[in-house]
């Protein structure tokens, strides 16, 4: 028999605030972007920011883990608790800071530059695999620690991966998720430089729609077995049914342009799932608000369901926080499950395409839903969570 795993804590900031915070505003309607220069290099764009200024990464994992474990009323240390939290562009803005430093050297004729203390003596703390590695110190886990990176697709990764320690025994808990600090320079300029960024704000699926909103924030959740909860009789916000996950193989950003790669994502999710197309009641659409991508998840969505599946994407509202971004829907989808309440898509004017997209929050009966991420390099992973 399968082991049921089941989802009993959330930690999540964004830019609309903490969990709750976020789930209200979200479902108000409301959006945390905002146009703001946090460089005088650059120009002002519209960011998604949690405060005035651009947040360190670490601080912010430990913030949400924290968030995580007292929502889940469980405390350190867990020794047999493991660990899968990821970061596409983790500690980036530390690693600009250290050029920057290098730079500012040769301009004041230091020569040759002299390198920082940090770049000596602590430059491990700057590898990708940090963000896991400070979640296993916070909370004592001496179990397996997994450092997903899979550009936007990485927090539906994460818990992909957290659900198969659990589905093969290796543990009884497991804290998923990622957290992202992407505003930096050098990000800011490559999604410009590529024409993705929008110059007013996020409009997923509209006909306005303009490019992507970068914002900061991050999810994690407690993964247990079904067991486990009730032994401890935690409470349950749902359970995670099963996952795809592709790549397409093809260009080093650009998805494939049939989609084949999602579309056998989708399809393996539903099978591992034991779901047909017409039970999903509910996508939470990856929805970046960028003219290739909204046109292909449509035509995924029309494709492979039937056309009153309810279609949403949050990134309106938090911006597109990357690798952060599916481990955040999920979070959303486990407060729709729990609540009944299905969050609209933030920005939406006017529809670019026939799909049943939520423009307010409304109440619905809600079973089975699904997480859709897809990340640069044709990375594809969906993720189904039941009530």
């Amino acid at each position: 028999m399968p082991i049921e795993v089941v989802v009993t804590g959330i930690g999540l900031i964004s830019a609309l605030g903490s969990l709750q915070e976020t789930w209200h505003n979200l479902s108000l309607g409301k959006t945390g972007i905002a146009v703001s220069r946090p460089f005088s290099e650059l120009p002002p764009l519209p960011l998604g920011l949690i405060e005035a200024a651009p947040l360190a990464l670490i601080p912010l994992v430990q913030m949400v883990i924290r968030a995580a474990l007292k929502d889940a009323a469980i405390h350190p240390p867990l020794p047999d608790c493991g660990i899968v939290i990821g970061s596409s562009r983790s500690q980036q803005s530390v690693w600009e800071g250290l050029i920057q430093e290098q730079w500012h050297a040769v301009d004041h004729g230091v020569n040759p530059p002299v390198p920082s203390q940090l770049s000596l003596v602590n430059w491990l703390d700057t590898l990708p695999h940090r963000v896991a590695i400070v979640a296993a110190h916070d909370v004592g886990a001496t179990g397996p620690v997994l450092a997903p990176m899979a550009a936007c697709a990485t927090g539906l990764v994460a818990i992909a991966q957290g659900f198969e320690l659990l589905q093969t025994g290796q543990c009884q808990q497991v804290l998923v998720g990622a957290v992202e600090a992407p505003i930096t320079p050098l990000t800011l300029t490559g999604f410009r430089q590529m024409g993705a960024m929008a110059s007013t704000g996020s409009y997923p699926f509209d006909v306005a729609r303009e490019g992507l909103v970068l914002g900061e924030g991050g999810a994690v959740l407690l993964l247990e077995t079904a067991e486990s909860a009730a032994t401890r009789q935690a409470s349950i916000y749902g359970r995670v049914l099963g996952f795809g996950m592709t790549a397409d193989a093809y260009h080093i950003s650009t998805p494939e342009p049939n989609g084949r790669g999602a579309i056998v994502a989708v399809q393996q999710c539903l099978q591992r799932s034991q779901l047909a197309p017409n039970q999903v009641q509910y996508i939470h659409a990856h929805g970046t608000a960028t003219e290739f991508n909204d046109r292909q998840e449509a035509r995924l969505i029309q494709h492979l369901f039937p056309a009153d599946v309810l279609v949403s994407s949050t990134k309106g509202a938090t911006g597109h926080t990357l690798g952060a971004s599916g481990a955040m829907g999920a979070a959303f989808c486990l407060l729709a499950l729990k609540e009944q309440h299905l969050p609209p898509c933030v920005g939406l004017n006017k529809a670019a395409f026939d799909l049943n997209l939520l423009t307010a929050a409304r109440s619905a009966l809600v079973n089975q839903v699904l997480c859709f991420s897809f990340g640069f390099g044709g990375q594809n992973v969906v993720v189904a969570l039941g009530r």
